[in-house]
């Protein structure tokens, strides 16, 4: 089950080999959560609650000529930001590569975006994949690169048929 972090959850021994992504649950995760920087979802097993996996959520904003051509034509020119929804971290511990729980977590953390997004309006999920193993898994999954940015994103109204019934 999917759930936001907390005390009682065992960070300790998450490994998903990127120490960058390591480091930021054992000893940042925690701090942004209670400074409300970020919430932080993790996936934990057994009566240790350890952490297998976790990503995180907060609210972001896109510079509106960060988006192609085609897309600034249907967005107003009003805005000079464009507000959208940042996925900062995804991650599985390395023991658990394999399973599909990567799949798993960003269909939780899209799914958690949409629904806030009928509450806070929020254009996209814009995440900025840390290499590119991390930028072919959210190209696999329908998300589109932003134009000189590294950063990449899937709008909402595809969300909208992913999960509208």
């Amino acid at each position: 089950m999917v759930e936001l972090l907390h005390r009682g959850h065992n960070k300790d021994g998450f490994d998903c080999s990127k120490e960058l992504l390591n480091n930021y649950l054992r000893n940042q995760a925690g701090q942004d959560v209670k400074r409300k920087l970020s919430a932080c979802y993790v996936l934990a097993y057994g009566e240790t609650k350890s952490v297998i996996g976790y990503y995180t959520l907060s609210n972001y904003g896109i510079p509106i000529s960060s988006f192609s051509t085609q897309i600034r034509k249907r967005l107003p020119g009003t805005y000079t930001t464009i507000p959208t929804t940042l996925l900062g971290r995804l991650a599985i511990d390395k023991s658990r590569h394999g399973e599909g729980l990567g799949k798993i977590l960003l269909i939780d953390a899209l799914k958690r975006s949409w629904e806030n997004s009928q509450i806070v309006a929020s254009y996209a999920v814009v995440v900025d994949p840390l290499d590119e193993e991390a930028k072919s898994f959210y190209l696999h999954y329908g998300f589109t690169e932003l134009p000189d940015s590294g950063k990449m994103f899937i709008p909402m109204r595809t969300l909208d048929e992913l999960f509208t019934i």
